[in-house]
């Protein structure tokens, strides 16, 4: 990289590794979770990072997706992740985890209720829930009838950016934050910075981390391990397509040629033809005739 490149170069918060990274400074962490929490961020007085290894038990071992854990002064844990290509199992992925942080909080002779609140956020990079265009939802357990909430225990907060409108709106709080993690080059990422003391924070950690050589080349590491997966996903897929339309074709064309077969089969019997006689027309074994033959008459 030469020198006026790396002067403009600036990482992209939609790269799970630099999203970990700034959410290791503690006032973009107040700032973004505040946004989540929809208070004022003044009211989140102390948030701790948990060291959270890559789960190499998991699926996800196979592409290591990151994610940001952080304990609330009260004990409830925040889980967050980036995740920029389409997971079609999302939903489930995230209710395993976020089920399993909440059930794991409690320890053997330990009542209910030192169980605390667990809250899961996921920022998408791809559409969810293409049905509308909503790009922020926050869920939680509710009467599917009255719409009651039963418990604020477990909550799940999905952004999705793909969905932000183009230009900004004078937004606030999350949208402020998605549109941030959503930017694409330092003018934006100014832009947004000026309107917001968290957000401004977050911009000068993006600097900092994108001036950083070691950090920099991690972050180039990890985007050239999403794109190859990406990469080796897509070609994979690409191939199951091929094979299948070959293979479709293929038993299309063994299917019209049986159809034709039998069809002369029918006529050739109309005509007072026997099978052997058919099968020696036809230069087929008389078992070969009798079996479509036979599906004629299943037929009918």
């Amino acid at each position: 990289m030469d020198e006026r490149n790396r002067e403009n170069f600036i990482m992209l918060p939609t790269v799970d590794f630099c999203f970990k990274e700034l959410m290791r400074n503690p006032k973009v962490r107040q700032g973004f979770i505040a946004a989540i929490m929809g208070k004022d961020p003044k009211a989140i007085r102390k948030t701790t990072l948990i060291p959270n290894a890559t789960k190499k038990e998991s699926k996800d071992a196979k592409l290591g997706i990151l994610d940001v854990m952080v304990e609330m002064e009260d004990g409830s844990k925040v889980n967050m992740e980036m995740q920029v290509a389409y997971f079609g199992w999302w939903s489930s992925r995230v209710l395993f985890y976020v089920s399993k942080t909440y059930s794991g909080q409690i320890k053997e002779g330990e009542d209910y209720d030192a169980l605390k609140k667990c809250i899961h956020v996921s920022i998408l990079d791809f559409i969810h829930f293409p049905q509308d265009k909503k790009c922020y939802r926050k869920i939680a357990f509710c009467d599917v009838e009255t719409g009651e909430q039963y418990t604020d225990l477990m909550e799940l907060h999905i952004l999705e950016l793909k969905k932000l409108p183009p230009g900004d709106q004078n937004e606030e709080g999350v949208i402020r934050w998605m549109r941030f993690f959503g930017g694409k080059n330092r003018k934006e990422f100014e832009d947004m910075a000026k309107k917001d003391e968290y957000i401004e924070e977050a911009y000068d950690e993006l600097k900092k981390l994108s001036m950083d050589e070691q950090k920099r080349m991690e972050y180039e590491a990890r985007q050239k391990a999403i794109r190859d997966y990406n990469s080796q996903m897509k070609s994979v897929r690409e191939y199951g397509l091929k094979k299948g339309m070959e293979e479709g074709i293929e038993q299309g064309i063994k299917q019209g040629q049986r159809s034709v077969l039998q069809k002369l089969i029918r006529k050739k019997k109309e005509k007072g033809m026997s099978l052997a006689m058919i099968a020696e027309l036809l230069e087929m074994t008389p078992e070969e005739v009798e079996e479509l033959d036979n599906e004629i008459l299943e037929e009918k």
